[in-house]
């Protein structure tokens, strides 16, 4: 019978089973669709049919639009969208769909080459589409190649909205097809064809194959394969939910399906397929592809999937645990490249990943790692190990890890995938299945194909936390247990019998309980009934109907015990009766309870007691009675005895009548799981402390499977000859394990002194360890006693390493000491001590110390942090210092040293890993520069090592081995095995990791191997640090004299090509700076928010906030602001923004796009157009060149010229082209044609060039200067085509060594050239040579403007000097003899910093200058003054407060500065200033104190003073010194007649502002720095205390003190005291989170607080019933919080860029950018109306919309 349609199907019936798009809507006539621009119809040869050719410069001016108006839908519902198209050779094309979700909400989703990166927000999904040619072309990616071949498009829109938005696909809208791209046709169906298969051959396979009218034509004899590509988006092997998970703001593992990693989307097609999964990726087959490997056979069904399999464990579950981007797998249709060869890296900078050709060896196979051997176990608890149900493996876990151990051969096999502590496991009957939870909540559960180690699903448990797991034997049914959100306890259960067939996981029923559950099993002889137990409870639950319901024992007297664990048992004739199984339950007091299930009552009380002979030590005889008993933490039985561990440390089997003990074993410690195999024979046990053995019950012998460390391990150390391995944890431990079984030999404990670092002598069987006391002492492995020790330090030890021979050991101290010992025999004694000599106060840590591999050289950090000194290791003579303090121009701190190691001797390298996150090779000896890895990790690495062969780079950061996962906690050291060819990893456990990629002979030292050569990938640190990662590092390129390869660590840097220059002091020690330290550096590469990917951008109209103003101008640009005084157009930059100001009404236009900081501007002749720069991000692998159009501000184009920063920009005379100059790293000068601004010629230049002017007489002409030389360029245009002829002229002796650093052209044929000695010079561009010089300032000259007769010049020390030039054209004609006696200064003033950025009127009258001071100024010549514009401050803002009537606001900075602003206008009105003081706290005194008049600030300064200033009088009324260090914080009561303050050391004092005097001073925080402190009104009475007042303070530990007072009677009384827990690594960008806490002013009841805690939210508690009420999730950890007090609104501020507002009544929130560093603070005005946020030294002014 045939089922008739239900309505809703009978409306989209007309669509199946596909739908012709072009047909149906007549898109040849069009009516209802819409075409703009150059389209046309062509006929195609290839396909040999008309098509549509769509082409033009501008793709939004070129386009093929369905529907034709925006207010009408197509209405398409079918699930899938075929795109028929072709890209146009080196074009781009965009296509556009815009999708409706069920719930009516449109997304955007654009597929298109010129995007470089993944961007997502609520509305808008941009994916990379990149075609790559056979034969890459570096300098074109993104283009389409020149051979580009007809391409199918599968678009699975229901997919892409699950996937990237979690929302469920309803229909397609519209569809917008932009140049440059020939397209056939489109079509929807909700059927998955199969494009290269057509015809009745195919019928019997289980695809659908492509309809004839959809299908491309294949030529007799041909490959579809051959002549196109198809391109499937997402893959269809990626596993979705088939509906949104309710909780959308949850991390991606939580709610997607399946195992997978987690790159970037970005859909890339390349000529050989990938070896692992790069989500999404696309491939162009190429049947003429080499390769060195033969390549796979083919497979009858030609889709072939080439996602990394499971059993790779070194990469099962990739970088996705701390990534925010949408997962996707790869999956490609073609059946003829899978040979090998090609390699993707991936890049963190979310640089668009392509596939890799050529010879170059890369890692193969990848990934390179794969986990061999663990040494733990547990981590969350150690109650989980079960036998399997043969009884030949043990399944336990490691922290992160499931480890399923073959007890007979101790063979491991691994489950990967968790990314936190496994909580729970369960194993049904019959080994199919094997579910684990995970302990972070919200806890996130897998299901495992036990077999094969395949994740089948991924899903989040409705628990808050998941306790215990139990399966049904047929592994139909899983029940849990655990904790809900309000910390109740749950029983879920799921149905799981589909899983292995493909189906989901179902929730049958969950059910809460008011009772403890410590125990829970589902019953063997029913799977709808289980079990319980718990404090004072026994129950048996049954599932019937959907519904868990459950009933209590009978326990009679037992009723008030403290139930631990319970089992099952099986009568022996195997009768699966209710009444045939008995339940045993046992409790803490050494009760055991044997249930009848049946009759659900106790049948027989039984009680374990100690019995000892007179002085005995031990139990003899163990008997059921009363007395105290022996507490049981767990109980198994089976058929015929019963096995019991107990807290006093035995294992003991009794018969099931327990008459009296079979056997029994002691454990070191209490016995906290037991296990009987399924053949009765062994018994599991595991204790607390890390053991988990088995006793054979017929050979009565106990076997050892697995010890572990109880704390994190913090280092390690290995011993070559022996093959063994010593670790020292923080349980006080120093183990020695053997790598080859890796059981333990030796285990040392030290109860009273805590060893830190550890090192083995090369030759002896000997150790050394370092303790927590200073102390260094030996061991001997032989007579496992302590040989000497030395107590030479006076803090704990925090490195220790030997030379290679043995015979010398350094150690260094907490306290900064670095001691000398010599081992040449084994009483080793004390060399040399050496004071401040490392960097006090560093973390212990394997890579403190550093020898080189041939014993000549020692390495560490310090004496600071910023510098890393090199030794002799004999000596202790300083051979060479490096400053690494100058590396870090992107924030406001110094750059710090992290660790260091040594590469191979032949080498002579030196790795330094830094707090910035990047690994810098320097060469050993002179310090210069070899190689920079920057953002190798979003953390600091703290270890790293190279190997001998110097291949690979291993860095250990947060819980990764970059990126290889599997710890739960951070890493804490890693190494290389003697052979190379393993390597080990410690953390919270020691992992053992296989190195896959085969050993090289042609890789030997000395000399650079020949895996090192030009071209991409050749570097063996690449493949360390990049692919092994599976994210492509960012490449920094180096100044060389030619184009630069990409070098390895194994070569030599190029002759004064490394980057660094030495100090001119030629005596040893020497000092390295990594950078130059130029007058005037290019603008700082700013780290964009990588992970903030749903920011909108800061003109959010009509979203929550609309950013009303900038405060603040970048003084680190350079030229980056501009002045027209016909037109008033004036400009300038801030961050990322450029900011449009009207000079009259102070009006802003905010114009934003750049995803870095802008470094300069440049506006046409025309003043029609302006164009601004910025440097890369960690998002972009390109600098951005952003064109705008003036009048209406929008952004016409971006172009993508330079891999580093642009350091000048300028327009010819006629506005044709636009010439761009890369910095001295890029070297690069491009020209642009400003009609479609396509680059028209570029040129790599051969030395540092610091500016570029077209000549305004000229347009032909431009002139380049650097170092010594003057570069004119000449402009040759033959036809369409430019060319560039050069001439170059040195700079003459007379003018002095120092570089050109500006220029500007005169009247003909006059050039000025300024100095970075102070000097300017006049060249004469026809004759080429320089003929005058004059001595205008002592700084360098960074500007220069001449109009008229006259010059203008500023330089690096602020000064502006006027210049009368008009005799200069008059001393042109005396050649060399002119002298400068006829220039003469006509005036000069003198500005607040370099000068960086000038325009003036024609007649140099009146002008805008801007300072490094981020000052812009208004300079008259006539009048002789300067007035400022534009006054930002100078370093970072630390406070923002508001004046009772919110006229005006004041800001405080580590300038020493305290300015208050007039609130409307945002004009500085009044400024006070503390010279060599940091101002770091600011209060303003609150309206109820006095008069307005009478207003006051409270500033605190770094040398712990306090001053009070009056606002009216502007002047400082009082200045004491209550604290001894540097405040942090301070605030006014609520009367304004007293002041608390905080400072770094954790004091709050209380004082008067009038008379200066601290009456109180509180000490309850000491130790740990406050960080806030929050006085309001005391309006809740239910407190229980007196006071007016109610304040709180915050420290550094996260701890919160509440308070009420009453100071008029010295009345302060402790409200409540609250503690937040912190994990071990919770540092943002190097810094740690800040303890924020605020009192709710909507609710005088609640307190919010926010820090580095264990999870990253807010949390709200309630002081009246003194507990959490709410958390609300954050996506990163807050650095700012401010509540708005009229509304239930809360801003927070991250360091990632990004200020996120949250709706606390609706629970929604919204994320804004636009700051262009961490947004560290954030305030509300009383009136709610404005919300300030400051990065670093920016000021941005929010407006709240509707209040």
């Amino acid at each position: 019978m045939r089922r008739e349609p239900r309505p809703a199907e009978a409306l989209t019936a007309w669509q199946h089973p596909f739908l012709n798009v072009f047909r149906h809507f007549r898109v040849d006539e069009w009516k209802r669709s819409a075409k703009q621009g150059d389209v046309a119809v062509v006929t195609d040869k290839t396909l040999k049919g008309a098509v549509y050719r769509i082409r033009g410069s501008v793709s939004a001016a070129n386009y093929i639009q369905l529907p034709k108006s925006s207010t009408q839908s197509l209405g398409l519902t079918g699930r899938y969208l075929y795109v028929l198209f072709r890209p146009l050779p080196s074009k781009h094309f965009v296509i556009h769909l815009d999708v409706s979700s069920k719930d009516n909400q449109v997304i955007r989703v654009s597929f298109s080459n010129l995007f470089k990166e993944f961007k997502s927000t609520a509305t808008w999904l941009q994916f990379p589409l990149v075609l790559e040619a056979r034969t890459p072309q570096r300098d074109l990616v993104g283009l389409a190649p020149s051979g580009a071949r007809w391409t199918c498009l599968q678009l699975d829109l229901q997919d892409v909205l699950l996937v990237y938005l979690n929302r469920c696909y309803g229909h397609l809208k519209s569809i917008r097809l932009c140049a440059s791209l020939l397209v056939r046709n489109l079509y929807t169906s909700d059927l998955c064809f199969e494009p290269a298969i057509s015809g009745a051959q195919w019928a019997k396979l289980p695809v659908t194959p492509m309809p004839r009218e959809m299908a491309f034509p294949v030529p007799k004899g041909e490959s579809w394969h051959d002549r196109y590509i198809h391109v499937r988006f997402p893959s269809e092997s990626l596993k979705v939910p088939s509906k949104p998970i309710e909780k959308s703001c949850s991390p991606p593992e939580a709610v997607l399906l399946g195992p997978g990693p987690q790159p970037l989307p970005c859909p890339v097609a390349s000529s050989k397929p990938v070896r692992f999964s790069v989500s999404p990726v696309v491939q162009t087959p190429s049947p003429t592809a080499q390769s060195g490997r033969a390549a796979l056979a083919p497979r009858p069904f030609p889709e072939v999937s080439l996602s990394q399999e499971r059993s790779d464990a070194s990469n099962a579950d990739g970088p996705g645990f701390h990534s925010l981007e949408p997962w996707a797998q790869l999956e490609a249709s073609d059946i003829h490249t899978a040979a090998a060869g090609t390699h993707v890296l991936t890049h963190e900078s979310a640089e668009v990943p392509v596939a890799r050709t050529g010879s170059c060896e890369g890692f193969l196979p990848d990934p390179v790692l794969r986990l061999k051997g663990v040494i733990g176990f547990g981590g969350h608890g150690t109650r989980q190990a079960l036998w399997t149900p043969d009884g030949a493996a043990v399944v336990y876990p490691c922290h992160a890890v499931i480890v399923v151990l073959l007890v007979d051969t101790g063979e491991q096999r691994f489950f990967l995938g968790h990314t936190d502590k496994v909580s729970a496991l369960a194993l049904d009957g019959s080994s199919s299945l094997l579910a684990s939870a995970q302990a972070r909540a919200p806890s996130v559960m897998r299901l495992w194909d036990f077999q094969t180690g395949r994740c089948l699903c991924l899903f989040r448990s409705p628990m808050h936390v998941v306790c215990s797991l139990s399966f049904s034997d047929s592994g139909a049914l899983l029940c849990g247990v655990g904790k809900d959100h309000h910390g109740r306890t749950m029983v879920v259960a799921w149905g799981t019998g589909q899983v292995g067939l493909g189906g989901e996981v179902v929730v049958l029923a969950k059910a809460h309980t008011d009772f403890d559950v410590q125990a829970f099993r589902v019953t063997f002889f029913d799977e709808t009934r289980m079990a319980s137990c718990g404090q004072g409870s026994v129950r048996l639950w049954r599932l019937r109907g959907g519904v868990l319901r459950s009933c209590p024992v009978d326990l009679g007297e037992h009723h008030a015990l403290q139930f631990t664990d319970l089992a099952f048992k099986q009568a022996r004739d195997g009768c699966p009766e209710p009444s045939a199984a008995m339940l045993f339950v046992c409790s803490r007091s050494g009760h055991i309870l044997e249930i009848d299930c049946q009759r659900m009552v106790v049948r027989h009380a039984r009680r374990l007691l100690p019995t000892r002979t007179p002085g005995g030590p031990h139990p003899q005889k163990q008997t059921f009675s009363s007395g105290p008993g022996i507490a049981i933490s767990s109980l198994s039985v089976s058929p015929a005895m019963c096995a019991v561990g107990s807290e006093d440390g035995f294992l003991r089997l009794w018969p099931l009548d327990f008459s009296s003990v079979l056997l029994e074993a002691e454990h070191e410690g209490p016995v906290s799981s037991v296990c009987v195999s399924p053949d009765g024979l062994r018994v599991l046990s595991a204790t607390s402390s890390g053991h988990l053995g088995f006793l054979d019950t017929l050979s009565r012998v106990y076997h050892m499977l697995a010890r572990s460390h109880t704390a994190p391990v913090l280092a390690l150390a290995m011993e070559q000859r022996r093959g063994q391995l010593a670790t020292v944890s923080q349980d006080r431990t120093v183990r020695i394990w053997d790598l080859a079984t890796l059981q333990q030999l030796y285990d040392f404990t030290s109860s009273e002194d805590a060893p830190c670092a550890v090192t083995f002598h090369p030759t002896r069987p000997t150790f050394f360890c370092g303790f927590s006391s200073g102390a260094v002492r030996s061991f001997s492995l032989e007579a496992a006693e302590v040989l000497v020790e030395h107590t030479c330090h006076r803090g704990a030890v925090t490195g220790l390493t030997a030379t290679p021979d043995g015979r010398l050991l350094f150690s260094s101290c907490s306290q900064g000491s670095l001691a000398q010992y010599s081992c040449a025999d084994p009483q080793w004694h004390v060399l040399r001590v050496a004071a401040d000599m490392v960097c006090p106060d560093a973390p212990a840590s394997p890579s403190a110390l550093a020898v080189s591999r041939d014993g000549r050289l020692l390495a560490f950090v310090g004496p600071s942090r910023c510098t890393v000194t090199v030794m002799g290791s004999a000596s202790l003579d300083e051979l060479l210092r490096v400053d690494i303090g100058t590396l870090d121009l992107a924030s406001s701190r110094l750059d710090s040293a992290m660790a260091v190691c040594f590469g191979p001797a032949a080498l002579g390298h030196l790795l330094v890993s830094t707090s910035s996150n990047r690994v810098v090779v320097l060469d050993a000896v002179s310090g210069r520069i070899i190689r920079e890895l920057p953002g190798v990790h979003p953390e600091p690495c703290p270890s790293l090592t190279l190997s001998e062969d110097a291949r690979f780079l291993l860095i250990a950061a947060g819980r990764t081995i970059k990126v290889y996962i599997g710890h739960s906690e951070p890493v804490q050291a890693v190494a290389f095995s003697p052979d190379q060819q393993q390597v080990l990893s410690a953390g919270d456990a020691v992992f053992l990791w296989d190195v896959l990629a085969p050993t090289e002979s042609d890789q030997s030292f000395p000399g650079a191997p020949p895996a090192c050569k030009t071209g991409p990938g050749a570097g063996p640190l690449e493949d360390a640090a990049s692919r092994a990662s599976e994210l492509p590092r960012q490449q920094v390129p180096k100044p060389c004299q030619a184009s630069p390869p990409r070098l390895g660590v194994c070569a030599r840097p190029p002759e004064g090509g490394d980057g660094a220059r030495d100090t001119r002091n030629s005596g040893a020690p020497r000092t390295t700076y990594l950078a130059s330290c130029k007058a005037f550096t290019p603008a700082r590469v700013s780290c964009s928010p990588h992970s903030a990917k749903g920011t909108c951008p800061p003109p959010a109209s009509g979203g929550w906030l609309r950013l009303k103003a900038v405060v603040g101008y970048s003084g680190n640009g350079r030229a980056n602001m501009v002045w027209r005084p016909d037109t008033g157009f004036f400009a300038y930059t801030c961050g990322r923004l450029v900011v449009v100001e009207d000079l009259h009404s102070g009006a802003q236009q905010h114009w934003s796009g750049h995803s870095a900081e802008i470094s300069t501007l440049a506006l046409s002749h025309s003043a029609q157009v302006l164009a601004s720069a910025s440097g890369r991000s960690s998002t972009t692998a390109h600098c951005q060149i952003r064109v705008w159009d003036v009048s209406g501000g929008l952004c016409q184009h971006l172009i993508f010229p330079h891999s580093t920063t642009v350091l000048a920009l300028a327009f010819s005379p006629d506005d044709r082209l636009l010439v761009t100059l890369g910095d001295h790293d890029g070297r690069t000068l491009a020209l642009w044609g400003t009609a479609t601004y396509d680059l028209v010629s570029s040129t790599r230049l051969p030395e540092p060039v610091h500016g570029v002017a077209f000549n305004p007489w000229d347009a032909g002409e431009l002139t380049c200067v650097g170092q010594g030389t003057v570069t004119f360029w000449l402009l040759q245009q033959r036809g369409a085509d430019i060319s560039l002829q050069v001439r170059r002229e040195p700079v003459p002796e007379a003018v002095g060594a120092g570089e050109l650093t500006s220029l500007c052209y005169g009247a003909p044929p006059l050039l000025y050239c300024g100095t970075s000695s102070g000097q300017v010079c006049v060249w004469d561009t026809r004759a080429g040579r320089c003929f005058l010089s004059w001595e205008a300032d002592d700084g360098g000259i960074g500007l220069l403007l001449f109009s008229g007769s006259r010059l203008v010049s500023g330089s690096s020390t602020g000064r502006l000097r006027l210049w009368a030039v008009g005799a200069v054209s008059e001393l042109r004609c005396k050649g060399s003899g002119a002298r400068s006696s006829s220039v003469f200064m006509e005036h000069e003033l003198v500005l607040d910093g370099a000068v960086v950025s000038a325009s003036f009127d024609d007649s140099v009258d009146m002008g805008v200058v801007g300072t490094t001071a981020g000052t812009l100024w208004f300079v008259s010549w006539a009048e002789g003054t300067s007035t400022r514009l534009i006054s930002g401050h100078r370093s970072k803002v630390n406070e923002v407060v508001f004046s009772p009537g919110e006229s005006h606001c004041a800001t405080c900075s580590e300038d020493g500065s305290v300015r208050v602003w007039a609130l409307a206008s945002m004009e500085l009105v009044i400024q006070f200033q503390v010279l060599n003081q940091s101002c770091l706290c600011l209060a303003w005194s609150p309206p109820c104190c006095g008069r307005p008049e009478q207003q006051r600030l409270a500033a605190g300064y770094g040398d712990g003073s306090l001053r009070i200033f009056s606002v009216s009088r502007t002047a400082m009324e009082l200045k004491m010194h209550p604290h001894p260090v540097a405040l942090t914080t301070v605030a006014f009561s609520t009367d304004g007649q007293t002041v608390l303050s905080g400072d770094k050391d954790g004091l709050v004092a209380v004082s008067h502002p009038c008379t200066g005097t601290t009456f109180r001073v509180l000490s309850d925080h000491q130790g740990a720095p406050i960080s806030t402190i929050c006085v309001t009104c005391k309006e809740c009475e239910d407190l229980g205390v007196e006071g007016t007042d109610l304040w709180l303070a915050a420290s550094g530990d996260q701890r919160v003190s509440v308070w009420a007072s009453d100071w008029l009677r010295n009345h302060c009384e402790l409200v409540d005291w609250l503690s937040f827990p912190m994990p071990a690594t919770t540092e943002t960008q190097g810094h740690l989170p800040p303890s924020l806490a605020a009192f709710c002013p909507w609710d005088g009841a609640l307190l919010m607080y926010v820090g580095p805690g264990v999870y990253k939210e807010v949390i709200i508690y309630n002081l009246c019933q003194k507990q959490v009420v709410e958390k609300i999730p954050l996506p990163f950890f807050a650095m700012s919080l401010s509540l708005s007090p009229g509304t239930h609104l809360l801003a927070v501020g991250f360091a990632e860029c990004m200020l996120r507002l949250v709706d606390c009544a609706m629970g929604t929130a919204q994320d804004f950018a636009g700051h262009d560093n961490a947004v560290h603070l954030c305030r509300f005005t009383p009136s709610a109306r404005l919300l300030f946020t400051a990065a670093r030294n920016e000021i941005l002014v929010w407006e709240v919309p509707g209040l």
